[in-house]
């Protein structure tokens, strides 16, 4: 399993990542319109963290692992049958990939494919 997109989603995106890149040495980018507004920087062997605000008033405050996988749409089938509840089903972001959510034992997961 390799994290793609690490999502964290707080009312309080500058702090959040001021802490980061004074913790780990790293540096966000501007927000980007692609990903909701998330501010990102590079993970280790590829992917990314992003950062950003509840894109409306019902949105949870959350932190989201998407793991990378080859098929997101047979990968979101496998995740119901599995009992998991599909929060979104495959989305593709323009220039980002695939990605799908789903909620099992009340915890956010997220797939995504490149």
């Amino acid at each position: 399993m390799q994290i793609h997109y690490l999502e964290i989603v707080t009312q309080d995106v500058d702090a959040v990542c001021a802490t980061y890149a004074q913790l780990h040495n790293v540096a966000f980018s501007d927000a980007e319109p692609g990903l909701g507004g998330a501010r990102t920087t590079p993970l280790p062997g590829g992917g990314m963290v992003g950062v950003r605000a509840p894109m409306h008033e019902a949105e949870e405050l959350v932190v989201r692992p998407y793991l990378l996988v080859d098929d997101v749409e047979a990968a979101t089938k496998a995740a119901e049958s599995a009992g998991a509840e599909i929060a979104h089903p495959p989305m593709e972001l323009p220039g980002f990939g695939t990605f799908a959510i789903y909620i099992q034992g009340g915890i956010h997961h997220g797939l995504w494919q490149v």
